[in-house]
């Protein structure tokens, strides 16, 4: 984005956040929206994840079968319904996370370096209500995401495989709606998971004025995570990690489903969420205009 339409933006924002123009607080939200979705990062990001559907299911065809795949690959040449599944579980554990900690290490840095950010912080728009339209912004980019992948997987799976009922993880067959049904859930639950993730880039975005590094602290956030969670000496802290229940939305796969671990998991970036937006509300409502 140029220093002149990054200077415009800023004066839009300034101008919805007038008091004569408080009814229009949804302009604000919406050009965050137009912020997040105009830039063309945003767009490659979102290439990449529709690509990840595509490249394992012409894997999978071209090798005639899913081999000896274990899990949800193991059943994508009998139903390619389980394309949708496999690819947003294949993408779960680094492209998505890649994916949110780009935007969200962006969100406020990114103005930040481009000298914007000190325009929208004396604006009357206020400052707890651009961090609500930054936060809105992160969880529509979250669920844009699992979405992407959602639909590449079913336009690939469709093309590639046969699709019919659907033999869930319970060994119950349910119809290709309802199993159509169940995977859209599972990228809305997907999606609900990076929430918290996403709480912590912009809590990291709001501490400093480079991009780069607010992507690269979020990200090694995550790694560090990751690595606590693969330590099995210091297993009783794992349940309280942010990826402890990621995994969880396979138990919308069973008849009926589990929903203890998922209301855990939910809660569990509820909470997470809660922590970090907290700490960049209390950072960016203290933060010097000049700085």
């Amino acid at each position: 984005m140029s220093l002149s339409s990054a200077a415009g933006e800023t004066v839009e924002r300034i101008e919805v956040g007038r008091p004569s123009a408080g009814r229009h607080t949804v302009a604000l939200f919406a050009s965050e929206l137009h912020l997040v979705f105009g830039r063309a990062r945003t767009w490659v990001l979102l290439a990449v994840l529709a690509a990840v559907p595509v490249m394992v299911g012409v894997a999978i065809r071209l090798s005639g079968s899913s081999g000896n795949a274990d899990g949800f690959l193991g059943q994508v040449a009998g139903n390619g319904l389980f394309l949708v599944v496999a690819s947003l579980a294949l993408s779960l554990p680094f492209f998505l996370p890649t994916a949110v900690t780009v935007i969200s290490g962006e969100s406020l840095a990114g103005e930040a370096s481009l000298g914007t950010l000190r325009n929208l912080l004396t604006a009357p728009a206020g400052r707890s209500r651009l961090l609500a339209a930054k936060m809105v912004a992160l969880a529509v980019f979250c669920l844009a995401a699992t979405m992407t992948i959602w639909l590449s997987g079913l336009i690939a799976g469709v093309v590639l495989f046969p699709v019919g009922d659907v033999v869930l993880l319970s060994g119950t067959t349910v119809s290709l709606a309802d199993g159509m049904l169940r995977a859209f859930g599972i990228a809305i639950l997907i999606a609900l998971s990076l929430f918290g993730l996403a709480g912590i880039g912009l809590f990291v975005s709001s501490l400093t004025s480079t991009p780069l590094a607010a992507m690269a602290a979020t990200f090694g956030t995550f790694i560090v995570f990751g690595i606590l969670s693969a330590i099995p000496q210091i297993s009783v802290i794992h349940p309280w990690l942010l990826m402890y229940g990621w995994s969880s939305f396979a138990d919308l796969l069973r008849d009926p489903p589990y929903w203890d671990a998922i209301v855990r998991n939910l809660l569990m970036q509820g909470a997470y969420l809660a922590v970090f937006y907290a700490a960049a509300w209390a950072r960016i409502t203290s933060r010097d205009i000049n700085g």
